[in-house]
């Protein structure tokens, strides 16, 4: 599997987990993406529960480090 399709594969799981987030996507390296996801707090837990899992199998049999981070994305902006 390549990166592309292991990030289109993970982002699937996580339209099916909240219909309303946001995804950005940053290719760290040709093994490494990083997704940031933006998702009401009614849905984070479920976007973090339904791709552990995944994310770890693409590891282990692909070598492919895909990353998902979840926010809030209602919650205010952090001052610095």
């Amino acid at each position: 599997m390549t990166l592309d399709e292991a990030i289109k594969e993970v982002t699937s799981i996580i339209k099916s987990a909240s219909g309303s987030a946001e995804i950005k996507t940053v290719k760290m390296s040709e093994e490494e993406a990083r997704l940031s996801v933006y998702a009401p707090a009614k849905d984070i837990e479920r976007i973090k529960t339904a791709t552990f899992q995944p994310a770890i199998n693409l590891l282990n049999s692909d070598g492919l480090d895909v990353q998902v981070f979840v926010y809030d994305k209602d919650a205010p902006p952090l001052k610095g």
